[in-house]
């Protein structure tokens, strides 16, 4: 006897992620002037509203994760010899691509018209096209009354409450257990990794040399706190606005929101959570960090949804985006900012920005790609972008050399010319990147390597321990040694 039909739910149980939620998501991303429409359209009802939100958003169902424990299973119920129905509340012209793409499906059931096909609406559509004898797979309460009409259930990632009141009404034939993002997940979504750039905001209080003043020690943890949290929820916002070019991309691909291990819907709620908190704790340092911290959010909100696609124009606000941590910390224990600090900052940053495209293009060049997804750099780029780089790196040397000879820095430390130790494991260490990333050896943020890297740690321990060598012990190094 040939086993009954097995219908199957779409968001959820075949997906990873939920496709009114990923239509909406491209909606505002491609035509953002609609968004003002989104309530007018939920007036007229939920079939009306997902009908125009699919046909606004064109959503590329090629890139909709997909469930492979659940695939294979559907795939061997087919060679089976099994009829198999996607039964969905999802819009018919979603279902029909997802069908079309996995093609393992007899019948598409789908809202199309005035019924939202949910719960009670999607069971009297399965009885009428397929009968009263199914099998039926979901994941969501809303399926408890298909669950308890069909012969046996499918539990695709149900709650334990949800699994238990289907175990006592419906024999289980299959149980897919729930695929819940865990810490480590989490983490990599929040890039708490990136956290290393925010130490940044420490260096005006070692080139101040107050790091012995707690207050100045305590204002500076909480600003790196508020950053922390900022810039976790920017990241969070700004996967889930670059959802299409990260999965186009051979290894953004994997990041949790592109993958669907952490949905939509979960990301933003923690994004607004975090960007709540941190600027809250941005306020107890001082008002003015506090608006420094919302031009940040500010920049990269702009960065996220247009400047990043600009060739130079992206650099050059990552530069910008790595400075203003510098300020920040200025601001946060209330002290100006050196000018030749904020010169040898924008060099130097503007090269270390140039050495994460580079790196980025090296790697596609690598996997035979000729351009960046979302982005307008080509791999031919890379003949301008090195000597651009390059320039940038040896025009922040040459700041850091100008800054040792002025009178201010002559009366400051105590041996200034110990400086130009530090200038050369300068040269060191933005040469070793450059070359690492030439070599296509530097697969993250250029800052976030450095602190990983065996190399780049040794020449900024170097640096660090000359220049408060240079600031707090006298060396009569003899006329001959100086510059």
């Amino acid at each position: 006897m040939s086993a009954p039909p097995l219908v199957v739910d779409l968001d959820g149980t075949l997906t990873r992620s939920d496709t009114l939620v990923e239509s909406l998501a491209s909606l505002l991303r491609s035509a953002p002037g609609l968004a003002w429409r989104l309530p007018l359209w939920l007036l007229r009802g939920r079939a009306a509203f997902k009908a125009q939100v699919a046909a606004q958003a064109r959503l590329n169902a090629a890139s909709i994760p997909l469930r492979d424990d659940v695939l294979h299973y559907l795939r061997e119920q087919k060679a089976a010899g099994r009829q198999l129905v996607l039964a969905t509340a999802a819009h018919r012209s979603i279902a029909v691509a997802i069908a079309a793409r996995v093609g393992v499906f007899d019948q598409v059931l789908a809202t199309d018209g005035a019924v939202n096909l949910k719960g009670e609406h999607k069971l009297a559509a399965i009885r009428d096209r397929v009968g009263p004898d199914f099998v039926y797979a979901g994941d969501s309460a809303a399926d408890r009354p298909i669950w308890r009409a069909a012969k046996a259930a499918i539990l695709v990632g149900a709650s334990p409450g949800t699994a238990r009141q289907v175990r006592r009404s419906t024999t289980v034939e299959q149980e897919f257990p729930r695929s819940a993002a865990g810490v480590g997940v989490w983490l990599r979504a929040l890039r708490a990794h990136h956290w290393l750039k925010n130490c940044l905001l420490v260096v005006p209080l070692l080139t101040t040399f107050l790091y012995d003043q707690a207050d100045k020690l305590l204002a500076v943890a909480l600003a790196f706190v508020a950053f922390s949290l900022v810039t976790s929820g920017t990241y969070l916002l700004n996967d889930i606005w670059d959802l299409e070019a990260d999965r186009a991309h051979p290894r953004k691909r994997h990041r949790a929101i592109a993958s669907g291990h952490i949905r939509i819907t979960c990301a933003a709620a923690v994004a607004v959570v975090l960007l709540a908190v941190g600027l809250t704790t941005a306020w107890l340092v001082s008002t003015s960090f506090a608006a420094i911290l919302l031009g940040y959010i500010a920049v990269t909100t702009g960065y996220s949804w247009w400047l990043k696609e600009q060739v130079l124009i992206d650099v050059i606000v990552l530069s910008l985006l790595y400075t203003v941590r510098i300020v920040a910390g200025s601001v946060a224990i209330g002290v100006a900012t050196s000018f030749w600090l904020l010169a040898f900052s924008v060099f130097l940053f503007l090269s270390l920005a140039l050495i994460k495209r580079c790196s980025e293009l090296v790697m596609l060049a690598q996997d035979g790609h000729a351009a960046v997804a979302g982005r307008g750099y080509r791999i031919g780029d890379l003949t301008v972008l090195w000597p651009l780089g390059t320039g940038s790196a040896l025009a922040a040397v040459v700041v850091f050399g100008l800054f040792i000879s002025t009178p201010q820095t002559q009366g400051t430390y105590a041996t200034p010319d110990l400086l130009w130790l530090t200038a050369m494991a300068l040269i060191y260490w933005l040469s070793l990147l450059w070359i690492k990333a030439q070599r296509g050896e530097i697969h993250d943020d250029p800052v976030v390597f450095a602190i990983r890297d065996r190399g780049s740690r040794l020449a900024l321990m170097v640096m660090v321990m000359t220049t408060l060598l240079a600031h707090s012990v006298e060396i009569d190094i003899g006329p001959a040694l100086r510059p």
